[in-house]
């Protein structure tokens, strides 16, 4: 339970289905850190006030449990060393693997739960043919966050429930309201939760005392334009921010750490037709020996594209979209989906 309505709401569905619920907040940081003003949307103060409120309020037992150790390891030096690497990062997709359906699991064996569940939009299913427990797009339209779970194991998904599944985000505000819950209008996470700011590298630079260097700011025939200031304030694709007068609009085309060089183009060279992920997970398939088409998501709030995935290696797949996509960048998920089913995914590991 963050706090939110989400996560209220699940739980008091689950109650009114005739569950046995036990709430739970993870508090992600130092105790010395987890002030009102800490986190965006869940684990501070606040939070974890509005989260208990509602479980006093369903009559169930509440917990919070001290998780700071083990994010810190799993979630934010992950998060600071990819984007030392020159990588971008997706924490949210670590977090639900290794904290929230990993940790938590364990925790809950010990509390002698059966099932963890969470308010994500998202569906479950079993496909008795194959013998796997599969995911699916969540019934609500936009608010679908499978992208968010494909690294989900077998195992995970054997014991995770998502009442949300069919619910979109207003009718999930509004049967919250109805049901008197405090948190039904609690404003959502939009970003990164242990960020308060947006300012990447001032956090990375606090967390690990790394010197952040400027460096220089280039065109694809190796022209310096500019200088940037370090290489955790920019990803791929990013136009913003860059402090350079030209005749055209220029984003970041590639990154290039070991010359700690940003590398800049047109809007058409951010355009890519192929990539190469790894650290693959597959869901609906135990994996694939032959090419395969899909439909790939290279971002959150990106658009489906259709693309044909071909295996190259060990644990490693080459992604070739039918139409090129505009900034698929190292170190983001790469989701496969047959029509609502996701198929599996992986981390993008080269843009060819």
């Amino acid at each position: 339970m963050s706090g939110g309505v989400d996560s209220s709401l699940a739980a008091a569905l689950l109650k009114k289905e005739g569950y046995e619920v036990i709430g739970v907040t993870f508090r992600m940081w130092p105790r010395e850190e987890c002030g009102a003003s800490v986190g965006r949307a869940c684990c501070n103060l606040e939070a974890v006030t509005r989260a208990r409120a509602v479980a006093e309020n369903l009559s169930m037992p509440y917990y919070v449990f001290d998780f700071s150790e083990e994010f810190k390891k799993q979630v934010i030096d992950y998060f600071c060393e990819q984007y030392l690497k020159g990588l971008t990062p997706n924490p949210c997709v670590v977090c639900n693997e290794k904290i929230k359906f990993g940790l938590l699991h364990e925790k809950a064996l010990s509390l002698d739960a059966d099932l963890i569940a969470t308010g994500h939009y998202a569906r479950l299913g079993f496909n008795k043919k194959t013998g796997r427990h599969i995911l699916k797009v969540g019934k609500g339209g936009g608010k679908d966050q499978t992208y968010f779970l494909f690294s989900l194991s077998q195992g995970q998904l054997s014991h995770a429930v998502f009442p949300l599944a069919d619910y979109t985000k207003e009718k999930t505000r509004a049967l919250a309201k109805k049901l008197k819950l405090t948190t039904f209008d609690t404003v959502s996470s939009q970003d990164i939760c242990f960020i308060q700011d947006s300012d990447y590298a001032g956090y990375i630079r606090k967390k690990t005392g790394v010197t952040i260097k400027p460096g220089e700011i280039v065109d694809k025939d190796g022209k310096v334009l500019g200088l940037h200031k370090g290489i955790p304030y920019y990803t791929i694709g990013q136009r913003r921010g860059l402090g350079i007068a030209h005749s055209e609009p220029l984003y970041v085309i590639a990154i290039d750490r070991k010359s700690n060089r940003i590398i800049v183009g047109a809007k058409k060279d951010v355009l890519k037709k192929s990539l190469i992920a790894d650290n693959l997970n597959w869901i609906a398939v135990d994996g694939i020996t032959a090419p395969l088409k899909v439909k790939a998501k290279i971002r959150y709030n990106h658009k489906e594209a259709l693309a044909l995935i071909t295996p190259v290696g060990p644990d490693k797949v080459r992604v070739d979209f039918d139409v090129p996509q505009e900034a698929p960048t190292p170190g983001q998920a790469v989701v496969f989906y047959d029509k609502d089913i996701v198929v599996g995914g992986g981390w993008i590991k080269e843009v060819l």
